[in-house]
Parts: structure tokens; sequence; C-alpha cells
């Protein structure tokens, strides 16, 4: 069965009074590959949603994603001022399987409406954040010689720094392969150049990618470590 009729077949046999239903994720896309599942947003009028669920379906890993209208408003909000929506992003660029009631088409056009208009100004405190952890790194990396010590700070190193480019650059995060993705359009060639340092790493040599990144640190303010401070929370 090919994605979109599976999808329909999952949503029929688990919600079948569904109000509407989209299909996300790299499985409708060119990325596609022989692991991809099928990501499904559901709405219903009301419980058991909200939750989230895997399971298979013939040979398809599925991952649904199931909500009523207010629930899948409230998830987003939150999701988007973290500047990450994977929810928003499956029905901003997914296949709207089907709509009972109009509801999927609102939620559709707000999602394309939020995705356009993009993530919330990062504060220059989260930025100083980044900054300070990424120095901390730096700093661990330079003095071990461990080499186990060595390939999980490199790890540590260039998922921060992908990050702070695309907090740098305003443009959405993402976790995993979506984090390369985004840095394709944000920072084009910082993942590859990252992906080669962290290889030199591994072999011995630290400098390529201790200059990888204070590259992207300076686009930011440079290092910092000396000054920084941020209060806590009373128990």
């Amino acid at each position: 069965m090919d994605a979109i009729g599976a999808a329909r077949a999952v949503v029929e046999e688990h919600h079948p009074d569904a109000r509407a239903a989209f299909l996300g994720g790299s499985v409708l896309t060119g990325r596609r590959t022989a692991t991809s599942d099928l990501d499904i947003v559901v709405l219903l009028h009301g419980a058991p949603a909200p939750y989230r669920a895997s399971l298979r379906h013939d040979d398809w890993p599925v991952e649904l994603f199931v909500h009523t209208e207010a629930s899948w408003h409230a998830y987003v909000e939150r999701e988007v001022s973290r500047r990450r929506s994977p929810l928003l992003w499956m029905c901003a660029d997914g296949l709207l399987l089907f709509d009972a009631d109009g509801v999927g088409a609102r939620l559709a056009a707000e999602a394309e409406r939020l995705a356009a208009a993009g993530p919330p100004t990062v504060s220059a405190e989260e930025i100083d954040d980044y900054r300070y952890a990424i120095t901390d790194l730096l700093d661990d990396l330079s003095g071990s010689v461990d080499g186990g010590e060595r390939l999980f700070i490199a790890a540590e190193l260039a998922r921060r720094t992908g990050e702070l480019a695309l907090a740098a650059g305003g443009s959405w995060v993402g976790g995993g392969k979506w984090l390369a993705r985004r840095l394709e359009t944000t920072a084009p060639g910082l993942s590859m150049r990252l992906h080669h340092a962290v290889r030199e790493v591994l072999e011995g040599q630290v400098e390529p990618l201790v200059g990888v990144v204070d590259e992207v640190l300076e686009q930011t303010g440079g290092r910092l470590w000396e000054g920084y401070k941020r209060g806590g929370r009373t128990p």
C-alpha cells in the first residue's frame, strides 16, 4: 500500500470518527528513505485526545499525533515559543488526508501563516547561554586527551554550534536530521564543515573543529565565560 493509502487506513482503523487528518514528514518528499515512517496528525472532537502513539500498520511504522482543535492550538503555541514545532510543520507542509467539517482547512491555513511568519526573535540571554555552553565545551575539547571524551564533546559542540547558527539567523530550530536540513538554508555549508571537522577530532586533530565553532561564535559576540551569570530559582 502506498503512503497515502496506508495513512488513510490507519486513521479509519483507529479513529473512524475523526474530524480531519494530515500526513506529514519526509515520506511524501524526495528525502524519503527505507525507514521513513507515517507521521499522522488526527483531529478529534474530544477524548482520548490529546495523545501520541507509535504503532505499525502492515509494513509501515506509524507515529500518531492525536489532538482536539483546542489542544492543537495549545501545543503549537508552546512549541512555537521554543522556535521548534514539528506539529506545526506537519500541518503546514503536510497533506490534508480528509476534512469532515472544515477544521482541517482552518488548521492548515493557520499552520501555513505561522510557518511563514517565522519563529519568535531569540533573546540576547539565550544567545549568551549558547555562547557560554559552547565556550565551556571548547575548553573541554582543548584540554582532553581521551578519545572517548573527545567523541562526545565534539558531537555536542557540533549540535550546539548548529543551533546557535540557526538562532542567530532567525531560523526555526530542528533536532537530528532537521538540524542539518534547517542549516542548509540558514547557513549553507556549515553542516558539512562541522561533519568534516568532527571526523578530524576522531583522528586526533581538534583545531579544525575549534576554527569552525569560533567562526560561528564570532557572529554573536565571540566566546563567553568570565562574567557570565544567571540567577537561580528558590525551591
